[in-house]
């Protein structure tokens, strides 16, 4: 597979797959307000897959000498559409698959106060959770927002971004999303970044 075809290198013993530019956006976004003395580190370990495809995240990791030379990774996935875990059906020592519970990586971007301290509405007088309240479940369990689109939702020129009549900077957002408003799943993903970098006892900043 052409070199050119990749997006990122990956850090020297760890790398971490990714979709696309916007889920490096968010990861990063969430790594800064959380570890941002590994920020740099870690944005140098992504790898952009170009998509979900996680049969080439084993290739690329199998071009760069798998396990066996002393590498790790992470491949993160979205669920789409709410079934099973996704995944390479071909097993790979060394590489792990994480798939958020939920449909979306944008989904855990659903977060009013976080959206507010984004855009700088501290007069917001509720703009955010009314630009919400419309398209977000009734019922607010996780199987609801296993099949929510909040990629639709929070796109450039979707629901939210028409209500607030600007579109959201989905890294901002992610940045400005405290550590106690970040869902367990986050923190379940970032806990395997940790280890795949070699990082121990990190404090998490609130």
């Amino acid at each position: 597979m052409p070199r050119a075809d990749w997006v990122g290198k990956g850090a020297d013993g760890f790398v971490l797959y990714l979709e696309g530019p916007g889920d490096r956006g968010i990861l990063d976004g969430w790594c800064r307000r959380l570890f941002p003395e590994f920020a740099r580190q870690l944005s140098r370990s992504m790898v952009i897959l170009g998509g979900k495809q996680p049969d080439r995240a084993v290739e690329h990791f199998q071009s760069l000498g798998g396990a066996a030379s002393g590498r790790r990774a992470l491949c993160v996935l979205d669920r789409d559409d709410g079934g099973a875990d996704a995944g390479s059906t071909r097993a790979e020592p060394g590489l792990e698959f994480f798939t958020w519970r939920r449909r979306h990586i944008e989904s855990y971007l659903l977060v009013p106060s976080a959206i507010e301290r984004a855009l700088r509405l501290r007069d917001s007088n509720g703009r955010v959770v009314r630009a919400l309240r419309d398209h977000l479940p009734a019922q607010a369990g996780e199987d609801a927002y296993r099949v929510l689109d909040a990629k639709r939702l929070l796109a450039p020129g979707g629901p939210v971004s028409r209500s607030l009549g600007r579109p959201l900077p989905l890294a901002k957002v992610a940045r400005a999303t405290r550590s106690g408003e970040l869902h367990e799943d986050v923190h379940d993903c970032f806990a395997r970044v940790r280890a795949g970098l070699g990082i121990v006892d990190a404090v998490v900043l609130r």
